[in-house]
């Protein structure tokens, strides 16, 4: 529902610096009591305009009676991009579809009950289809061969692209041929597989032409979608096998999902992948998503295994919060934010739910909430040359006369004493490549009724841990990488 920001939004923290022959740049140094430093100049921007990764291959790794699978930044892996300010400000623009379509559904959900049919309101299954948004994705093995999917915290449905197709998106692996499947096996209409559809996709699944077979139509509020057959196969993660996986086998798609064949939905129903592995993995995963690096990698890690988490902070957990009328979403207590050190107040704080989500770009903070957040770190962030407002990220500096600058520190509190410290690569979002506007990487939502979101951007280089057995979630720091 997530939720796999950006450029490649990754690409956005390795800026192109090149000083003006007459003068010398700057290192931005204020002494603040709790900040980082961010090197602005890391990589020449030009060398990142020819790399492209191949990301369609499968990396795994099994450790006891858990498995870790490489996760990369879907536009690392897409084609060279030669206006990356144009790819920037779509970025955004896209990701606010997402969060337009996500807050839709909660109203919904909200005010009508479970059983409103929700098709036109469904969250994206991938930020901006039509914009080309982040996302992650991984390669599992579906009915005998390699398949790479968008992995996303906010969907349930897994599904994939299917032959015979009247009308798909290009990908580039070969589109999967049931046919070639000899565990493959239709789900029947009238099921209880069929039923569980509702809950998963927000739309009951339905009888095929011939009133035997099971099939699922998902829209999103981008305007893409997905129609085909629910269907039963064996799933590959790492070395273990799960058997009949139930997956939406897709006849009719629309949407620019950079080549990748699919999607993994992580959230809570009976359809994802957490509940239909629980045997194997006892319902926890976690994931670290990376800055930019040369290899552009990460990890997805299924089960409790932690000797495989490189974490270099402990751990600290939050319990996850059950709601009724949305209980497939990620949901959190936010009890406070600091600020380089300086704590913000409002009454809101420990009473409202936020959503944690892998898809969803830039965290989204009620109107009150965000505006303590600008006014505290514009007095601890001073002294820089302004910049106009970029899309929905109203605070923006020119910052393309330093190598480096120092920021304060940005941490989300939540209830048990846990903590999100939001990596020094997710404070600012870099709106121009040679950071001529530079923005704080938060935003507001329109209104406070609207539910807060916890966007991937800020997720950067740390250890999130969902264990839905215990009903928790827990932060650690953690510099990304499969190695």
């Amino acid at each position: 529902m997530s939720h796999f920001l950006h450029i490649f939004f990754f690409f956005t923290l390795f800026i192109f610096y090149a000083a003006p022959a007459a003068t010398t740049t700057a290192t931005g140094f204020r002494g603040y009591r709790d900040s980082q430093v961010l090197t602005l100049n890391k990589l020449k921007w030009t060398q990142q305009q020819t790399l492209r990764a191949n990301c369609f291959t499968h990396s795994s790794r099994t450790k006891k009676n858990a498995i870790i699978l490489e996760l990369h930044n879907r536009d690392y892996c897409s084609r060279p991009i030669s206006d990356w300010n144009q790819r920037l400000l779509k970025n955004l623009l896209s990701d606010q579809i997402r969060v337009n379509s996500l807050q839709s559904r909660i109203k919904i959900l909200i005010s009508n009950g479970l059983n409103q049919e929700l098709s036109q309101a469904q969250i994206p299954l991938k930020s901006g289809a039509k914009l080309q948004t982040l996302n992650y994705i991984v390669t599992v093995g579906l009915g005998g061969r390699n398949t790479t999917l968008i992995v996303d915290t906010g969907s349930d449905l897994t599904w994939v692209q299917c032959e015979p197709c009247g009308s798909c998106y290009n990908q580039q692996e070969p589109l999967f041929n049931p046919t070639n499947s000899p565990s493959y096996k239709p789900v029947l209409c009238k099921s209880t597989t069929c039923e569980n559809l509702a809950d998963a996709t927000g739309s009951s699944g339905v009888c095929g032409f011939n009133s035997s077979t099971c099939n699922y139509y998902v829209t999103y509020g981008d305007g893409s979608y997905t129609r085909g057959d629910l269907a039963n196969d064996n799933l590959v993660l790492g070395t273990t096998l799960i058997q009949d996986f139930v997956f939406g086998c897709g006849r009719v798609n629309d949407g620019l999902f950079g080549g990748v064949s699919g999607l993994m939905g992580l959230g809570r129903s009976a359809l994802s992948v957490v509940t239909q592995t629980y045997d194997a993995f006892e319902g926890v995963f976690s994931y670290c998503l990376p800055s930019v690096t040369d290899e552009g990698s990460g990890s997805l890690i299924l089960g409790d295994e932690t000797s495989l988490y490189k974490n270099f902070t402990p751990f600290s957990y939050t319990n996850l919060i059950s709601n009724k009328m949305m209980p497939t979403f990620y949901f959190l207590n936010l009890t406070g934010i600091s600020i380089g050190g300086v704590s913000l107040q409002d009454s809101g704080f420990g009473k409202n739910e936020m959503l944690i989500d892998s898809g969803t770009v830039i965290t989204r903070l009620k109107p009150t909430v965000y505006n303590a957040l600008k006014t505290e770190f514009l007095k601890q962030f001073s002294g820089f040359p302004k910049a106009p407002a970029f899309s929905i990220l109203d605070t923006c500096f020119n910052l393309s006369s330093y190598e480096q600058v120092e920021i304060p520190t940005m941490k989300l509190h939540f209830e048990m004493d846990a903590m999100l410290t939001v990596d020094v690569t997710g404070i600012l979002y870099f709106a121009k490549a040679d950071a001529s506007q530079v923005c704080l990487a938060i935003a507001s939502l329109s209104d406070e009724e609207e539910i807060g979101i916890i966007g991937n951007y800020q997720q950067k280089n740390t250890r999130v841990v969902y264990n839905t057995k215990a009903s928790t979630l827990g932060f650690a720091k953690e510099t990304c990488s499969l190695d």
